[in-house]
């Protein structure tokens, strides 16, 4: 247990708070909130890096609190009718996919590495983007409506082909071949 540990902890923990304001209407205040894990996430990373202490613990928690905080506001926003039921039923699926090809690889005894992929952490940007633009958006009232819409197309899209990605490299890690991850990190070559 170290600092950006502890950082990553207290990020998690934020997560009911930050649902409770946002279906109790007290969207601004979530939305600081929201910024303050963002910062913790930036603070937690700058730490673990600078200082040498990064650790396992850290390398599961990290991604776990970061999915954890964002797929609940895309769900509380869902709930509220802030976000297309349809975007967070997509958001929520790919990572419950992920998860049970991690889950099913491990059950026959083929565990596959997770690395985010370009795409994917592209598809976080965007999720970010959005959560942060609709929570500024309703909490400030800016009137952000087609900002709004261009993120959710964009996240929309970036979720399925992050899925469809890595579907790709399951089935080929499965199958005993090369991911395309792999292959990146070898320059290109097969």
């Amino acid at each position: 247990m170290n600092i950006p540990n502890l950082i990553t902890i207290l990020r998690l923990l934020l997560v009911p708070a930050v649902v409770y304001l946002i279906v109790t209407g007290e969207i601004l205040v979530a939305f600081w909130l929201f910024a303050v894990a963002g910062l913790s996430d930036a603070v937690d990373g700058f730490l673990a890096k600078r200082y040498g202490w990064v650790t396992d613990l850290g390398a599961y928690l990290d991604p776990l609190a970061d999915k954890a905080l964002l797929v609940s506001i895309f769900v509380a926003l869902g709930i509220l009718g802030a976000l297309p039921v349809w975007l967070v039923f997509l958001v929520v699926s790919r990572d419950l996919f992920i998860v049970c090809g991690v889950l099913l690889s491990w059950m026959l005894e083929k565990p596959v590495a997770m690395a985010p992929l370009m795409v994917s952490k592209a598809n976080t940007t965007g999720q970010i983007l959005l959560a942060a633009t609709v929570l500024a958006d309703l909490g400030f009232q800016l009137d952000l409506a087609h900002i709004r819409a261009a993120l959710v197309a964009l996240v929309g899209l970036l979720t399925v082909v992050s899925a469809a990605a890595y579907l790709v490299n399951w089935i080929r890690h499965m199958a005993g071949g090369q991911t395309t991850e792999r292959i990146h990190q070898r320059g290109g070559q097969q």
